[in-house]
């Protein structure tokens, strides 16, 4: 048996290791590559998370400057 020192062992819980196997692309393909897969798409999706909701708040900035104005109100009682 090789020891390699950029290896190590994880426990996780027999369903979790059910569900890794289904989410596969490949039957041969490793769980590294696969873990590995899954962070990218994380990753990803947290950065978009982050843009959407910044993109929100800028927007609702800009929506109560455009919304709540004296003009506006105005012509709600005409």
């Amino acid at each position: 048996m090789s020891y390699r020192s950029d290896v190590t062992t994880i426990q996780i819980k027999k369903p979790v290791l059910e569900e890794l196997k289904k989410a596969k692309s490949y039957p041969r393909q490793t769980y590294s590559d696969l873990i590995l897969e899954l962070v990218r798409v994380y990753k990803s999706c947290k950065m978009k998370n982050q843009y959407d909701e910044f993109l929100h708040k800028i927007q609702q900035e800009k929506m109560k400057e455009l919304w709540d104005n004296k003009e506006d109100e105005a012509w709600e009682n005409a």
